[in-house]
């Protein structure tokens, strides 16, 4: 890990495309996906989540190209293809023929294309306040992927992200905010999803029949008072993946591994001891 930057760590080339990831701890590995916010990392992500996961699993946390601080090659094609292409280059590039998948939000459609396309991939999935199934665009998402830069306009977004006022404080917004402007961030953000932004959500949807097929158990997380990704995507989820189960925190918005994140670290610690790997 950086000291001047917890968000940088090591670097490898995955799939062609210079990618900073987290790598800790030890034992069967659970790669995490992280979503899709402006100015945001793996780190920025999951780090409420990666030491706890690390005292019993080795956890690898990459930085979506696009996202973060990997690199952002000209001419790249930001889709699904390309962040599902990404995590398997990453997981070749560490020897590692199967892993447990956790996606959050857009990196829940990651996570999805990634089990349907790669079965022998994945161990264990877990999807997160998840895009993947067909839904109407929310005003809540509209506003995530619209975002132009301002504190004004990061306050009202982790209002958007946040059951709590008390997680949403000025100080976390100026961390968000100065994330997101800087060099490349904003260029690649806003690159990815113009509007009319349906089509974005629409463009990580995955085949009914593809996704009924699954055979992985599947563990299904979701605040109730998400009003980024409506509940109602991980209750098709919950009705189309036979080996499936929810979980659903009250008094949550799409942040569960922020603002419960303690027992979001037991649920998949417990979820993945079930496993003989």
């Amino acid at each position: 890990m950086n000291v001047a930057n917890p968000e940088i760590a090591y670097r490898t080339r995955a799939a062609g495309i210079d990618t900073n990831y987290h790598d800790r701890g030890s034992g069967f590995p659970v790669l995490f996906i992280h979503g899709s916010g402006p100015g945001v990392s793996a780190w920025a992500n999951w780090r409420l989540v990666i030491p706890e996961l690390a005292k019993t699993h080795r956890v690898i946390a990459p930085d979506m190209v696009g996202f973060g601080f990997t690199d952002r090659p000209e001419g790249v094609k930001y889709d699904v293809d390309a962040w599902v292409t990404q995590s398997i280059g990453l997981l070749d590039r560490l020897g590692l023929p199967k892993a447990h998948i956790v996606g959050n939000s857009f990196g829940g459609a990651i996570a999805l294309a990634l089990a349907i396309r790669h079965p022998e991939r994945v161990e264990r999935l877990v999807l997160m306040g998840s895009v993947g199934v067909p839904f109407a665009i929310t005003p809540g998402l509209d506003a995530v992927w619209g975002y132009q830069p301002s504190m004004e306009n990061m306050r009202k977004l982790l209002d958007i992200f946040a059951y709590s006022r008390e997680l949403v404080n000025d100080e976390l917004a100026e961390l968000r905010y100065n994330a997101s402007i800087r060099p490349g961030f904003q260029e690649s953000f806003s690159a990815m999803f113009p509007a009319p932004r349906q089509r974005w959500v629409d463009a990580m949807t995955s085949g009914e029949a593809d996704i009924r097929a699954l055979p992985h158990e599947t563990l299904i997380v979701h605040g109730r008072d998400d009003k980024v990704i409506p509940l109602s995507n991980s209750l098709t989820l919950l009705e189309w993946i036979d080996r499936s189960q929810l979980h659903v925190f009250g008094r949550c918005g799409h942040w569960v591994q922020i603002e419960h994140a303690e027992r979001f670290a037991r649920l998949l610690t417990g979820f993945f001891a079930e496993t003989n790997s």
